[in-house]
């Protein structure tokens, strides 16, 4: 099964923004899709509480009576949304079943130095070979100093970028309404969708 990982130790990166929109694609895709939530905060779980029943269905864990928590039945592809700072034993846990992980960052000088760092531990990891790292920029305004030095960095990055996702309120929209760019008239999302490409073009290699 596919478990799609999203993961940056820094905190406010948009994590949760991708995972929403990851499963939400896949879902539209007939998936049997399973958002897990490791993050305190529990964003991804408050979200999937304000998805409309109409909406294509996205699960969340089931508890059984041993309290331990698991995909539901039936479920075909998994995207964890992870909390910030995780490291050591929660990030070997989370990389022990990890097909692919993305890994979103900020034009920020601070999200890219945190950055750099995990990639290194990602790279580094005893598991690495057992899954596929690929990078995606967040809030990129085009122009701008910061998307200039964002660019500049994953220029430099052994691991692949796939796109970068503009800064744009739709996302923020959306996810007050517990939907995603592939719930709504595509024509309303339509340059959001083009810059998706490469990221669905890489989760079906």
């Amino acid at each position: 099964m596919p478990v799609i990982v999203v993961a940056n130790p820094k905190g406010g990166v948009g994590k949760s923004t991708l995972s929403t929109n990851l499963a939400g694609y896949l879902a539209s895709q007939g998936h049997a899709v399973m958002l897990g939530d490791i993050d305190r905060q529990q964003s991804a779980r408050t979200w999937l509480g304000l998805r409309p029943a109409a909406a294509r269905p996205i699960r969340s864990w089931e508890t059984d009576d041993d309290l331990r928590v698991r995909p539901p039945r039936g479920t075909t592809h998994l995207v964890l949304d992870t909390p910030a700072g995780l490291h050591g034993k929660r990030l070997d846990e989370v990389l022990k079943i990890a097909t692919q992980v993305i890994v979103p960052l900020q034009p920020s000088i601070f999200d890219i130095h945190a950055t750099h760092a995990f990639l290194e531990q990602l790279a580094a990891h005893r598991r690495a070979g057992k899954f596929e790292v690929a990078l995606v920029g967040m809030r990129s305004r085009e122009g701008t100093i910061a998307a200039d030095q964002l660019k500049a960095f994953l220029g430099g990055s052994s691991f692949p970028v796939l796109t970068h996702l503009r800064d744009t309120q739709n996302y923020i929209h959306l996810a007050a309404q517990g939907l995603t760019l592939w719930d709504v008239t595509p024509s309303r999302v339509e340059r959001d969708l083009e810059q998706w490409q490469p990221v669905i073009g890489w989760l079906a290699r």
